[in-house]
This record gives structure tokens, C-alpha cells and sequence, in this order.
């Protein structure tokens, strides 16, 4: 048996861009690298994956010593197939230039059947094509499958006490949907075969499909010719105007006509303010904004968890779960106190607890509570009011007393060049206050934060613990005195 040209993975590259799949396959140098995020997303679907194995438990496994050599896995399956086994994990079949790997496969007394695991909440399109070329593969490979079935996370699931995998799981069958597309596959492969035949990449300019339905490996490489900042920075513009404009010819936002496009007033507003180098400031608006404030003024963040299965009791899959915050207070004459709450790693303390109640006692009963970006904070105390019924009252007034510090700079009240469309607070900070700045932290980024406190609890992290907890009251503190100096700028520079 030779050597596959593809694997399920590169064919479904190829339905995205054909120029992917050849640089994928040819010029993998030029593969942008791989985010910590990223990883993290591909870690914990190995995670799920592993844990969807107990819904048969049993089987034996059939995966390579290394992913670079699928063909081991070939020869293992046959041989397990051969050797009467009914439940295979990690399945691997060759036909047609196609390598394919199934998450489960299993024989009862109806026959064969596969099942793909996805740590998604939901079946997309991009899954049924997954499962399509994998029931190409093994069905040619002499294997009559009489049921293919994807298994994806149930999201209404409540972790009580111990996982309950056959809760945790949904098993959907999509045999009919996978059937449907045997048609297209043969005329599929032939088409990608002569593709990576070729001696040069395919001539496709960047579009829609660069982000559709993942970000493509190759971003980095296709749009070189895109400048840093471009008319895909346009705030709120839709992927399909953005297109229209670049199809046009107009990448830079001082190519637009200000006096005949389809920008809304916002978007118009952060053209002008960009071709002009102008900062535009509407005084009236926020000294409003300002002056409904009431003191001491409580700046607060949060910081949470959310992964696939969940830790604690209660929680459900992907459910975002605090377990860090910061608050700097602020009176009215000046005087600036911190105070930070960090729960330990420990999968069986759930931090909820104690975050609450100290929080409680550190808001106090009056003074505005900024935040930014009020929907997160918001959404989280409303989470916290249901798990912990007997805090609701309190929990509720800090509800009240919430005002979001994002609305200035969203609704553009505030808005000079540097912000480059965007009203996050990584943005505002730097236009705002240039001094502070995030760069010389270790940890810098909410996900990052966020990923590495799930490896401590789950056990999983290498590094200093010591050193990186004070890494993560660093990050959130600085998120919490951003807030302070912008608005300490806003008030001093801009109100009246």
C-alpha cells in the first residue's frame, strides 16, 4: 500500500481552499504557528475524545507511536479487525490516496458502526464532510458500516459529584447526511490529487473562505499584502462589505470616498478620524457619562474558567466559572486601595464560594461598580445568584450598582486614530495612557490566564506556581488600574 496524498484532515482543507491544501502539503514552512489558544482548543479536544471513550469502554487502541506515521495505524486496525476485536479506538483506514483515522469504531449485533467525537456543543457543516470522507475510507477499505454517528458535548449537562459520561455526551446519527455526499467525494479526491500535482501554488486570492469554517493555517502567508491596518478593521463592518471593498480595490481606509459609501455613522467616524490623524471628542456625552458616577468608584474585573467537561459541582460544559477578580476603589479625593481575590487550584475546592463572599464584603452597599464591557461581570453575578441563592440579594444590588467604562469609546464619544477601530480595553489603554501598558507581563491576556489556571487545577502545569500566581494577580490587577487611568483621563481631560 503507498502513501496517502491526504488525510481526512487536508481534505477538508481542500474543501476550504485549495491553496491551503497545497501549501499545507508543500510549502508547510510557511504555516503560520500555533497559538497558545489554538493549542489549547486542539489539547482539550484530545481531552474530550479520550473521555468519549468510556461510552464503549473496553476497546483497544490503534494509534500510531507518532502522528507522522498513520500507516502504523492501518496495519493495527486490520489486525485487531481480523483478531474478532468489537471495539477499536482510533481506527485507521486507506483508499484512494486517503488516510483516515475514526475516533471509535465498534461491532454489535447489528454490524459495524462509527462514531466521531467533536468537543463542540453541536453538529456543523464542516463535521458531516469529516464524516463523509471517513465513511468513504472505510467503507472501501471492506468494512460495511451500518451507522455513523458523531458525539458532541451536551451543554444542558450539570456535573454532580462524578462525571456521568452517557450525560455528558449527545450520540446523533448522521449516516443519512453522510450518505447523501458519497457522491462528491471520488471527483473530490481526484480534483485535490491533481492540485498538489502541480509545480506552482493555486492562484486564489484571499476571501471569505480564509476564515471559513476555521481560520486558515496560512493567513499569515496570503495576506501579506493586506497592510496592519486595512479596511478589515473597519468596526462592525460585515465580512461581505469588507470584501466588497478590498474586490474594489480599496484596502486602505483613505481610499474610501467619505462622501459616498455605506458606512454607518460609527464606521464613517473611525475612516475620518483616521485620514484626518484627528481624535474626535464629544464633551457633552461623557461629561454626562462622568457626572452619573457616584463615589468611591469600585473598578472590577473578573477572571474564569470555562472548559469542555466541567470541574465542579454544579457547572455545566463550558460554563464560564470565576476564579479570580480585581478592585481598585477610588474616592473622591484621590485615594487609590486594591484588593484581589485568587482562588487556590484545587479541582475539588470550587472557588465560587469564596469569591462571592469576599467580594460582597469588599463592594460594600454604595458607590458605582465599573467594569468594562458590562455583559461579562454582569452575566457572571447573575450565574453566581442562581448557584448561590442565599447571596441573591447582594449579589443583586452589585448588579444595580454596575456601569460600563466601555460605552465612551463603543459608541465613540471618545475616539482618536490609535484605536484602530476597536473599543477593547488593549486598544483604549494604549491611546489613552501609553505609559501603562501589558507588554512586560508574563501573563498578559485573558485566555492566557485562563488556560493556565485550568492547568494548575487540573494538574497539568509545569511551571513555577508560586511565581506564576503572582503572574496572574499581576495581569489582573493592571486590568483594573487600566481602568482607573482611563478614566481618571476621561474625567480630567475631557469633562467640564
Amino acid at each position: 500500500m503507498g502513501k496517502a496524498l491526504l488525510s481526512k484532515s487536508t481534505f477538508l482543507k481542500g474543501l476550504q481552499c485549495e491553496k491551503q491544501l497545497y501549501l499545507y502539503k508543500k510549502n508547510y514552512n510557511l504555516k503560520d504557528p500555533v497559538s497558545s489558544q489554538t493549542q489549547a482548543i486542539f489539547d482539550q479536544g484530545t481531552e474530550v475524545g479520550l473521555m468519549a471513550q468510556e461510552l464503549f469502554p473496553g476497546g483497544v487502541d490503534a494509534s500510531p507511536d507518532s502522528h507522522f506515521n498513520l500507516h502504523e495505524s492501518v496495519a493495527k486496525t486490520k489486525q485487531f479487525i481480523d483478531s474478532g476485536q468489537t471495539v477499536i479506538y482510533e481506527a485507521t483506514f486507506q483508499f484512494n490516496n486517503v488516510i483516515a483515522a475514526l475516533d471509535i469504531l465498534i461491532k454489535d449485533a447489528a454490524g459495524w458502526k462509527a462514531y466521531e467525537v467533536k468537543s463542540s456543543t453541536s453538529i456543523k457543516p464542516v463535521n458531516l464532510d469529516d464524516a463523509a470522507i471517513q465513511y468513504y475510507t472505510i467503507v472501501n477499505s471492506g468494512i460495511d458500516l451500518v451507522d455513523f454517528s458523531i458525539v458532541h458535548i451536551n451543554n444542558q449537562y450539570v456535573k454532580q459529584v462524578d462525571i456521568n459520561v452517557d450525560e455528558l455526551f449527545t450520540i446523533a446519527s448522521v449516516f443519512d447526511e453522510v450518505i447523501a455526499k458519497q457522491t462528491m467525494i471520488p471527483s473530490k479526491i481526484d480534483h485535490f490529487v491533481s492540485v498538489l500535482e502541480k509545480d506552482s501554488v493555486p492562484d486564489i486570492d484571499i476571501g471569505p473562505q480564509c476564515s471559513d469554517p476555521y481560520d486558515c493555517d496560512f493567513k499569515g502567508f496570503c495576506w501579506q499584502h493586506i497592510p496592519a491596518y486595512s479596511v478589515f478593521d473597519i468596526s462592525r463592518l460585515s465580512t461581505k462589505n469588507k470584501f466588497e471593498l478590498y474586490n474594489q480595490g480599496i484596502v486602505s481606509l483613505d481610499q474610501i470616498d467619505l462622501e459616498n459609501n455605506s458606512l454607518n455613522q460609527n464606521q464613517l467616524q473611525q475612516v475620518k478620524s483616521e485620514v484626518s490623524g484627528e481624535t474626535y471628542i464629544d464633551k457633552s456625552q461623557i461629561n454626562q457619562f462622568v457626572s452619573g458616577l457616584q463615589y468611591p468608584l469600585y473598578f472590577l474585573d473578573f477572571e474564569t474558567i470555562n472548559p469542555a467537561v466541567p470541574i465542579y459541582d454544579g457547572s455545566s460544559p463550558y460554563q464560564q466559572v470565576v476564579f479570580q477578580y480585581s478592585l481598585h476603589i477610588l474616592q473622591e479625593d484621590g485615594a487609590l486601595d486594591h484588593s484581589e481575590y485568587l482562588a487556590e487550584a484545587d479541582a475539588e475546592l470550587d472557588p465560587r464560594i469564596k469569591f462571592v463572599d469576599q467580594l460582597i464584603a469588599e463592594c460594600g452597599s454604595s458607590g458605582t461598580i465599573i467594569v468594562y464591557n458590562i455583559g461579562f461581570e454582569r452575566g457572571q453575578l447573575q450565574k453566581l445568584m442562581t448557584f448561590i441563592p442565599d447571596r441573591k440579594e447582594e449579589l443583586q444590588g452589585i448588579i444595580d450598582r454596575l456601569v460600563d467604562l466601555m460605552i465612551p469609546f463603543q459608541k465613540k464619544w471618545y475616539y482618536s486614530p490609535e484605536m484602530r477601530g476597536s473599543y477593547s480595553i488593549k486598544k483604549v489603554l494604549p491611546a489613552l495612557v501609553p505609559e501603562l501598558t501589558y507588554d512586560d507581563l508574563d501573563i498578559n491576556n485573558g485566555d492566557q490566564a485562563s488556560q493556565i489556571f485550568y492547568q494548575m487545577i487540573v494538574g497539568s502545569f509545569t511551571g513555577d506556581l508560586d511565581k506564576t500566581r503572582q503572574d496572574l494577580l499581576a495581569y489582573c490587577k493592571l486590568d483594573t488600574l487600566a481602568m482607573v487611568e482611563i478614566f481618571n483621563y476621561l474625567n480630567s481631560k475631557v469633562s467640564f
